[in-house]
């Protein structure tokens, strides 16, 4: 508030607090679209309309899905009385989600690999543009609501296929490389991470970054307050939900734990 210190590093506090470590790729720092503008040539910061609304989380970006997850929770029923209401069966960070986004980079190819049993993924389903990253997770794809890591506001080099993988093509016979940058990036990963940066830091983002935080961090994370924000994740997504030391059944319990490890965990709340 006081602008003593940069956004990023106070996601980066708070993240910690909430028990976030790059040491853990299931609980690995999450951090937030900040634009909504992957099409101009260049970025304005001065208006409102480039930015993502940090009030919403990603699922309540567009009124159509807004009003599509709010029907799920509406609707759900559960004849063994085990699973509560929720908007959303997928998370917002996963070792997955952060794999695929540094699958470019070594450790986290072998990482990405061993998670996808051996081999890449689907080209069309692996992370190649950061503008139609943004439009699946905002817009297009019910199953995915994912924000973003740290790495998108100072690492150009995990957007460069710099190892020359071989990431296959996509089904229009496009071959995946480098990630594919928004115009404004004018085509070089060091220019993106600049602006995107001058983005997170500039005055919108600092007078609205607290919205977000609500939702990931504080007090918008569950119960009444999370209903109404329509951001309920699945139960087994929050810390203490389940005494995994007290199911008898091992089958269950191994199935628990990884869904758990696989499908991502919400922040301790600070």
């Amino acid at each position: 508030k006081r602008g003593e210190i940069s956004n990023f590093q106070y996601l980066m506090h708070l993240n910690t607090l909430a028990g976030r470590s790059y040491n853990d790729l299931m609980q690995y720092p999450v951090f937030p679209w900040i634009l909504a503008d992957y099409d101009s040539e260049e970025l304005d910061l001065m208006n409102p309309k480039t930015f993502r609304n940090l009030a919403k989380p990603m699922g309540a970006q567009t009124e159509d899905r807004l009003a599509q997850y709010k029907k799920r929770y509406k609707d759900w029923e559960d004849p063994n009385g085990e699973t509560p209401a929720y908007h959303y069966g997928t998370h917002y960070s996963s070792a997955m989600i952060v794999a695929s986004y540094l699958v470019r980079m070594e450790p986290f190819t072998q990482i990405f690999l061993r998670l996808q049993g051996g081999h890449f993924d689907l080209a069309d389903r692996m992370f190649h543009s950061v503008r139609e990253a943004w439009y699946s997770a905002s817009k297009h794809n019910m199953a995915d609501v994912k924000e973003l890591i740290p790495e998108f506001f100072y690492l150009p080099e995990f957007l460069l296929n710099s190892n020359n993988f071989d990431l296959g093509c996509k089904q229009n016979g496009t071959k995946l490389g480098d990630v594919i940058l928004p115009p404004w990036a004018k085509g070089d990963p060091r220019e993106f991470i600049r602006v995107h940066r001058e983005a997170l830091e500039c005055d919108f983002v600092s007078a609205h970054l607290h919205e977000w935080i609500d939702l990931i961090f504080g007090y918008k994370q569950q119960g009444p307050a999370a209903v109404e924000a329509v951001n309920v994740f699945h139960h087994l997504f929050y810390e203490g939900q389940v005494d995994i030391y007290n199911i008898n059944d091992p089958l269950k319990e191994t199935a628990t734990i990884g869904f758990i490890n696989n499908f991502g965990q919400i922040p301790k709340q600070v």
